[in-house]
């Protein structure tokens, strides 16, 4: 697997990791600055150029990734046999620097209905870099065209077309998913916070809606679903902060895209 793939997959699962490049090589140098490699917990791919250069970052960068750090950290190397060197002597007879850049653990947020203000939503977070996926039962609220606001997001947009059982969805996302439900149908959103309830592997659980809304659901969620008190409460209504007011599409957007950024800030320190 090359170093670009391995990225995308520690990504894609949502592991730590670490980009290695060689910054500058000057003289002789076992690899050419650009030579990259990827380091995760478990595994490495790419290289930049084995020996003493390679296993001190190889270390180092598990360092960082047991650290959660996110800054980058550049280490220079003398390539000479007068260097006392952790693992072995290399004595190219050049210099080189190497830079440890920490791959983020982007977070991902699922939007249960693209309707007005899952739309808004969508056009705010999707200028962070997470994964975001917006999931409808109703395909006109999922053309290309109607989603070209979204065409220069720097965030990874996944679209899902679910027009019998949306619930599906729920066991196909990243593991700390973040769960926004705002569809257009209260028997779909209650189908939802019944399965989002029986789903381990989710972050927060937030339903959009009115006090009188989640009064009948809660109670629809002990009687009929089996859900106790406490597991009930992994659901947050109504979303958003409390501070900002306002019933316009954009308004609400605003305020959900605010509290769900302040609980990615609380997850990274």
């Amino acid at each position: 697997m090359t170093w670009l793939a391995a990225a995308a997959r520690l990504r894609a699962r949502r592991e730590p990791g670490v980009l290695v490049t060689v910054a500058t090589a000057r003289g002789h140098a076992p690899r050419a600055a650009g030579a990259k490699l990827v380091v995760a917990r478990s595994g490495t791919w790419g290289s930049i150029g084995g020996g003493n250069v390679e296993a001190v970052a190889i270390d180092r960068a598990r360092e960082l990734i047991e650290a959660a750090t996110s800054e980058p950290e550049l280490i220079d190397f003398a390539l000479n046999d007068k260097v006392t060197n952790r693992h072995g002597v290399q004595c190219c007879g050049g210099t080189v620097s190497v830079l440890l850049e920490p791959l983020p653990v982007v977070g991902a947020v699922a939007i249960f209905g693209a309707g007005h203000v899952g739309l808004e939503l969508a056009r705010i977070l999707a200028r962070q870099d997470l994964d975001l996926h917006l999931v409808d039962t109703r395909a006109d609220m999922l053309t290309e065209e109607r989603l070209g606001v979204l065409a220069d997001a720097v965030a990874q947009v996944h679209v899902h077309h679910t027009p019998l059982l949306p619930e599906e969805v729920l066991e196909q996302l990243p593991r700390g998913a973040h769960v926004l439900i705002m569809t257009h149908d209260h028997a779909e959103d209650a189908a939802l916070c019944d399965a989002a309830l029986r789903t381990d592997h989710l972050g927060s659980i937030g339903l959009i809606g009115s006090a009188a809304k989640w009064a009948r659901f809660r109670k629809r969620l002990a009687t009929e679903g089996g859900h106790d008190e406490a597991t009930i409460d992994r659901i947050t209504t109504p979303i958003g902060l409390p501070d900002i007011t306002g019933k316009e599409p954009a308004t609400i957007a605003v305020s959900v895209a605010a509290d769900l950024l302040r609980t990615f800030q609380t997850e990274l320190y």
